[in-house]
């Protein structure tokens, strides 16, 4: 299958790219830059030149492909409303260069926000009521590009944690906050539960999910339900030798802004279904252990 893939050369979409050619797919990849198109060039994926907020070439790309998975996200907090817009205006674009096709499209989505403090699955539905779950309009045109027949569309609901080498997300700005604060945080008891998976698992999945995807169906990037983030405080105190503190979510939220919200959220997730339908099997190094091994040095 040739594979149209928009975030190609970010820290997922590099597994992902692996990935899909390491299992007999070509790769088209979206580069919206000489340094990313440089990355997908060595990776052995072909380029496509364009970015979010050029739906021509995104048109072009899904048009080009037998399948598209769109991991790229314009990943600004500040302007969030702004960033999702761009998002399902991408979805739009693509849908419609692939509309009455049934050709896969699998998008990324979270799990943050799917959960209560309660285990979440596949069939949860999440939470309207929160600033962050705008972004789940992108899913519905999933769903709805679904149910119209238009495409076979998937949603992968990826762990807050997506962990591994060259990682930028969530744990290395949480170290680089203990560093600033002279401590590692936790809010409250530090019983607030985070799923993890290792980018390596997940770019299986979204494999998986391309092709053999079922139209309309959402998938759980899950490898750990739920790891106590004071577990993951400690680790970030042992190795950087600072003290490990609880902060109520008022103080927490003056040393850590946003993280520390997020950081608060009990957010235990299943992956059962997903496993059990696409014969999914996560096999990486777990969260902790990952951590105390490649996060430090």
């Amino acid at each position: 299958m040739r594979v149209f893939v928009t975030g190609a050369a970010g820290f997922i979409g590099r597994a992902v790219v692996q990935e899909l050619l390491h299992n007999g797919h070509q790769v088209l990849g979206l580069a919206r830059s000489d340094a990313n198109a440089e990355i997908l060039t060595k990776a052995g994926a072909e380029v496509h030149r364009g970015n979010l907020e050029d739906p021509e070439s995104l048109k072009s790309g899904a048009h080009a492909a037998d399948g598209v998975i769109h991991l790229a996200f314009i990943h600004d907090f500040s302007d969030f409303a702004r960033a999702t817009k761009v998002d399902r205006e991408a979805i739009e674009a693509m849908g419609e260069a692939m509309a009455g096709t049934g050709k896969p499209l699998v998008i990324a989505s979270g799990t943050l926000g799917v959960s209560n403090g309660k285990l979440a699955t596949e069939d949860t539905e999440p939470a309207r009521d929160d600033p962050m779950s705008i972004r789940y309009a992108s899913a519905d045109l999933v769903y709805a590009l679904s149910k119209s027949k238009q495409v076979r569309g998937s949603v992968v609901r990826l762990s807050p944690v997506v962990h591994g080498v060259g990682d930028w997300g969530f744990v290395p700005m949480l170290i680089g906050m203990a560093r600033k604060n002279g401590y590692a945080a936790y809010v409250d008891e530090g019983s607030a539960r985070w799923p993890a998976v290792h980018k390596l698992d997940a770019a299986v999945l979204f494999r998986l999910a391309l092709e053999k995807g079922t139209p309309g169906s959402t998938y759980h990037a899950v490898a750990e339900q739920g790891i106590p983030y004071k577990d993951i405080a400690t680790v970030i105190g042992k190795h950087l030798q600072l003290p490990v503190e609880s902060k109520p979510l008022s103080e927490a939220t003056a040393a850590m802004g946003m993280m520390a919200h997020l950081t608060s959220m009990d957010a235990p997730t299943s992956s059962e279904k997903t496993q059990r339908e696409l014969g999914w099997k996560p096999s990486q190094i777990g969260l902790l252990a990952d951590m105390e091994a490649n996060y430090f040095s």
